[in-house]
């Protein structure tokens, strides 16, 4: 069975600066979804409160932020497989750590945007009951012209 080859210096600084870079993209999506829980938050809050000027502001907020995840995910999955190859498989210190944090704030924005959801339809099932039973006034008066007979003739002369 042949020797194991150590690396290169070359070669481990090319697979230092993967990990490197892996590390600070996961720890940069990691804080993204903490972000994102904040306005999961706040957007809970705004939905229970009724304020719904808040509520535009916050979902624009959360848009921009899936974009920004979204864009790091793009990023990280081909840093990955580099990673992957640079090491064979074996994990570094601290890697599945981060990534096992990272799953569990994903799990954690999914339960809280579905939850939102959920929240956000039963608010405006309430509101359009609330529309349905509003008691017009004004829906059971005659008009102020309706004493008034029609006329019968037109006079074309002037």
């Amino acid at each position: 069975m042949p020797a194991k080859e150590r690396p290169s210096p070359e070669e481990m600084n090319q697979r230092v600066a993967v990990l490197k870079r892996f590390r600070e993209l996961l720890v940069r999506q990691r804080d993204k979804f903490r972000d994102y829980l904040k306005v999961l938050d706040n957007q809970r809050a705004d939905i229970e409160n009724g304020d719904v000027d808040a509520l535009v502001v916050h979902v624009e907020a959360e848009q921009g932020m899936v974009a920004e995840i979204f864009a790091v995910q793009k990023v990280i999955d081909p840093l990955e497989d580099m990673y992957r190859a640079a090491y064979h498989g074996a994990a570094p210190e601290g890697i599945d750590d981060l990534k096992a944090s990272l799953g569990e704030l994903q799990t954690e924005v999914v339960k809280r945007n579905g939850q939102n959801q959920v929240l956000l339809k039963q608010r405006v099932e309430m509101l359009r009951h609330e529309i349905m039973t509003i008691n017009n006034p004004y829906s059971k008066r005659k008009s102020v012209y309706s004493g008034n007979p029609e006329p019968r003739a037109l006079d074309i002369k002037g």
